[in-house]
């Protein structure tokens, strides 16, 4: 029975599987040889980006540029920070729990599914016409993560046409108003009564929209007259039909992306001056880890900070307030205390706008107490400050009255920004604080956080001391300069200009002390931008 069933296999082996498996190898061969023959030919128009041979190009002005903003214009191979970031400032820390949670299993699933299930956790339920972080908090982020190699390509190309695997309302912003790219192509978020339902439209939509766009002429005079520029992490270049279209396309390792240089921020192409949100960091993973493991802690430390400040006098609160973490760097003028010693009414203390802590910084400097001003502060904002806070009425008359009165009862600390910016900027004196004496002492005020900041424009700003604390080891730097001298305020129009000459030479003192630029912005203008209004609210609302 064995040596039949050996000879029968024999038998099938010799007259059937073996002419069978030499005919199918000779199949084989030939379809491999036919396919590597397609690739050659296919693959000819596919090259290593080099970034000192693209700008070399005469002929550069003359192409469309479309670039791939992951996998070639970011550094960062991760998009994980963009959604950690939309999860936190939009939808809140619970719903950044769940995606912290989530992302392991969203590393498994593979790049585009990942990427549906973020949508899904930070889109879901958010409304579309509040939703601002795609304008006020990843512009900023994205900025510091552009590398100044591509941006030098992008920037020399004719038109500019950047293509996203991010929700079209992430990107938009960052890419049309700060990059000046001239179209945009991302994902668009299903909407449902006015909210995100967190379900993007397909890739294979995104593609058609983008050849569209080629075929009519708006990227190009020519679909191909295009040169792209992608990344081989997401091997879209061999199956995309967007890329067979273009003429050339250069590709971006993640090695090369993570060796370009950061572009420096004097080569954007809009300034960045007005940011919003409340991290401070760019949320990797694991520092989104560390923030959450942080964060009660953080609640615990600024609450102790707080009733140090409270409770105590200046001369036991301050030591304290080192030894939980606070920094403080401060100068005086020599003259300063002589000067202020002479004088019968109280000082006029002019500084920039950091924080809301900046007048009571101030005061734990001079060691006394001081009165601020302010165009509006959050009612526990007034009832928690440990020194007298006053609501100015931006009624001219009114308010230079009420100041005069206050200078008669003692020191007074104003802020003529009218809002707190955070970049290295100073925004445009009002010059009511010059109509009030003779004599000004600007003080010049930085601060830097690593966690949290201490500013909003469109969140809670009664929070904003609290977030302030809650930071490791914030800093804070006063530095008191030589007083300036100015004219008592009159209605004559050569002492009205005087008053705005005096507001220009107390911001460009403090400007150039601390190494801030001037602009002529006002606090409209930030929160226009920020906010979406103009940032007058009632007493018991925000700033």
């Amino acid at each position: 029975m064995k040596f039949f069933f050996k000879s029968l296999f024999f038998f099938w082996y010799r007259f059937f599987f073996k002419p069978l498996k030499n005919f199918r190898r000779s199949n084989s061969s030939s379809y491999i040889t036919t396919t590597i023959a397609t690739a050659q030919s296919s693959f000819n128009k596919y090259r290593r980006f080099s970034s000192s041979s693209l700008l070399h190009r005469s002929d550069l002005s003359e192409h469309t540029l479309l670039f791939d903003v992951e996998g070639a214009l970011l550094r960062s191979s991760s998009v994980f920070p963009y959604f950690m970031l939309v999860a936190f400032e939009a939808g809140g820390l619970i719903r950044a729990i769940v995606l912290v949670l989530t992302y392991p299993f969203v590393c498994l699933v593979g790049e585009d599914l990942g990427m549906k299930i973020m949508v899904m956790v930070c889109f879901l339920g958010i409304k579309e016409k509040s939703f601002r972080v795609g304008r006020a908090v990843l512009p900023k982020f994205m900025l510091e993560d552009v590398g100044s190699e591509i941006f030098e390509v992008v920037n020399g190309a004719g038109k500019r046409v950047g293509l996203s695997k991010m929700p079209r309302v992430m990107v938009e912003s960052f890419l049309e108003e700060y990059l000046k790219v001239d179209f945009v192509v991302g994902r668009e978020i299903k909407v449902f009564c006015g909210y995100f339902l967190g379900f993007m439209e397909e890739r294979e939509k995104v593609d058609e929209h983008a050849l569209e766009l080629l075929q009519e002429g708006k990227g190009s005079s020519s679909p191909s007259n295009v040169i792209a520029i992608s990344g081989f992490r997401n091997k879209d270049f061999l199956h995309r039909d967007i890329f067979s279209r273009c003429k050339e396309v250069y590709l971006v390792g993640d090695g090369e992306r993570k060796r370009w240089q950061k572009l420096s921020r004097d080569k954007y192409p809009k300034p960045l001056i007005f940011h919003d949100g409340r991290l401070a960091l760019s949320p990797t993973f694991f520092d989104s880890l560390a923030i959450l493991t942080w964060l009660p802690f953080a609640v615990v430390l600024a609450i102790l900070r707080i009733a140090t400040a409270l409770t105590l006098p200046f001369s036991i609160s301050t030591p304290l307030l080192t030894l939980t973490g606070l920094r403080l760097d401060s100068t005086l003028p020599s003259e300063e205390s002589a000067a202020t010693k002479s004088k019968v009414n109280g000082n006029l203390y002019v500084c920039n706008h950091r924080t809301l802590l900046d007048p009571l910084y101030i005061s734990f400097l001079l060691r006394k107490k001081v009165v601020a001003v302010t165009y509006s502060l959050s009612r526990m904002s007034e009832i928690l400050a440990p020194i007298k806070t006053v609501r100015l009425t931006r009624k001219r008359e009114e308010d230079a009255r009420m100041m005069k009165e206050l200078l008669m009862e003692g020191d007074l600390v104003v802020c003529p920004e009218g809002t707190t910016c955070r970049e290295p900027y100073l925004l445009r004196f009002s010059p009511l604080f010059s109509e009030l004496c003779e004599e000004i002492s600007p003080v010049a005020i930085d601060s830097h956080v690593s966690m949290f900041h201490g500013t909003t424009a469109g969140g809670l700003k009664c929070m904003d001391p609290l977030f302030f604390l809650m930071n490791p080891f914030p800093y804070y730097s006063l530095h008191l300069l030589h007083n300036v001298t100015t004219t008592t305020a009159s209605s004559s129009d050569d002492d009205d200009n005087s008053r705005f000459v005096a507001a220009n030479q107390v911001q460009s003192q403090i400007g150039e002390a601390l190494g801030f630029q001037c602009t002529k912005l006002t606090r409209k203008d930030k929160y226009l931008i920020l906010a979406g209004n103009e940032g007058i609210v009632s007493g018991n609302s925000k700033k």
